[in-house]
């Protein structure tokens, strides 16, 4: 059973979720109807939170799951915890300016290389029996 990569996966989605809450609130707050998805700069940014939130997913997740089950369940979900808090590091600091994005969006890149190289690594060791 991977309960600890159960756990980083949910708070990961619960994280997408709010981010997608916080798009619907921006669209009221600065008048931005949908299907616009520019208009005020705060708002483009709390939008583009959320949208490059979901741009990792695709990376973040199988990475995850693939550690968890090739090495370990337990230090899956840690840097999965370090990927969460990247996600909002980034968004905090976009929230307050464009270029304030970079060390959140740094440290959940680099969690989820560590994610994949591991997997990569998990795969290949099983593979060659060792």
């Amino acid at each position: 059973m991977f309960h600890y990569t159960t756990i980083a996966t949910l708070l990961a989605l619960m994280f997408y979720f709010y981010t997608s809450v916080n798009v619907a609130r921006a669209r009221m707050l600065y008048g931005v109807k949908a299907p616009a998805i520019s208009g005020h700069p705060d708002f483009e940014r709390v939008f583009r939170v959320q949208a490059n939130t979901l741009e990792w997913m695709p990376i973040f997740l199988p990475s995850l799951w693939l550690f968890a089950y090739y090495l370990s369940d337990a230090f899956a979900a840690a840097i999965g915890g370090v990927w969460i808090i990247g996600r909002v590091m980034y968004m905090i600091g976009y929230a307050d300016a464009a270029p304030k994005r970079g060390a959140g969006f740094a440290v959940q890149m680099v969690a989820a290389a560590a994610l994949w190289g591991g997997a990569v690594y998990g795969v290949v060791h099983q593979m060659l029996g060792k």
